[in-house]
């Protein structure tokens, strides 16, 4: 078995749950999720089985949405509610103060990561550290910010927001910045992940009433998972050189016959069986690449990923750098 799936996972329980709870549903060993959702976090955490859990790089980089409750005039060590409060503040910003602050947080901005995070330190995770009474000087990272809308005014301290960002943003840093741009100090009450990717809540299944069938039913194969990658179509002669570990010529995949052919034919997966585990595909992104474009693929710059077809089965990832294609990660299920 090989895919993804989409499981909305409840506050309340660690990503680690949920992946222990798919290995024994499914009985396999080869599961794993594509990054850590906090325990009082909810909503989409994507889960995959077998071969595909060789893509967690590719969708490392993935934009994610969240809905998040800010609540100011008070900060905590861990910047949510796990942790003690340790500072507080009698300045409430008003909404027109947070819309105005808002401004200042739009694109790619340095973000420092709170003490309590995953980040390593000489080896040692920061959250570690932090516990043991480290005092820990955390370097910023660049983050991009695509939307930081503020949605409601859920009470007089608490502000609602739809935030849309790169991966390795922490939402809770968010708040504890936007508490010091506002002359005050939040923390961070509530946080929903409404969209990973091309994965969306709207689409998942819920962690609850996880059966085995449920689980076997949903997976998504990556046909789907991988329907924003371009697509090449080469021969099993061909793919085989790349097996034994030849690059392939740019030249020789043009001059393949069977190219062609492969083009023309449906993906293996039915229609009706692609719109019922939908990524919200558009349909321009899920065609096999033109021949006619495969001299305007060679990007070192930035490197662009394919998915490789095989009699209409996608066995691997590859790209092409100097003319030549080369795979860089194997899809076989054997």
């Amino acid at each position: 078995m090989i895919g993804v799936l989409n499981i909305n996972k409840p506050k309340g329980v660690t990503s680690s749950q949920v992946v222990v709870k798919v290995k024994k549903l499914l009985n396999t060993s080869k599961v794993g999720h594509m990054g850590t959702l906090d325990p009082l976090a909810s909503g989409v955490l994507p889960i995959c089985v077998g071969k595909a859990t060789r893509l967690f790089d590719y969708f490392l980089k993935k934009k994610k949405t969240y809905i998040a409750h800010f609540t100011f005039g008070t900060e905590t060590d861990t910047l949510d509610l796990e942790g003690k409060i340790i500072k507080t503040s009698k300045n409430i910003p008003t909404r027109i103060q947070v819309e105005e602050a808002l401004k200042c947080f739009e694109g790619e901005i340095n973000q420092i990561p709170p003490m309590y995070s995953s980040k390593k330190i000489d080896g040692k995770k920061a959250y570690n550290l932090a516990r043991s009474g480290v005092e820990l000087n955390l370097k910023p990272c660049k983050v991009i910010i695509y939307e930081y809308a503020l949605t409601q005014q859920v009470n007089e301290i608490t502000f609602e927001f739809k935030i849309t960002c790169s991966a390795g943003t922490y939402i809770r840093a968010l708040a504890r910045d936007l508490g010091y741009k506002l002359n005050s100090c939040a923390t961070m009450t509530s946080l929903l992940r409404t969209a990973s990717g091309n994965f969306e809540l709207q689409n998942s299944i819920d962690y609850e009433n996880l059966t085995q069938e449920k689980l076997i039913n949903s997976i998504l194969p990556l046909e789907v998972v991988l329907a924003d990658f371009e697509k090449l179509a080469i021969s099993k002669q061909n793919f085989q050189k790349l097996l034994n570990g030849i690059s392939l010529d740019v030249n020789e995949i043009k001059n393949d016959l069977s190219i062609s052919n492969m083009c023309k034919q449906k993906p293996s997966i039915e229609e009706d069986t692609l719109k019922n585990k939908t990524l919200n595909n558009n349909s321009s992104n899920n065609k096999f690449l033109k021949l006619n474009t495969i001299n305007n693929i060679n990007k070192p710059a930035e490197q662009q990923y394919y998915s490789i077809i095989v009699e209409n089965k996608i066995v691997g990832i590859g790209y092409i750098i100097n003319n030549n294609l080369k795979i860089k990660t194997y899809l076989l299920d054997n």
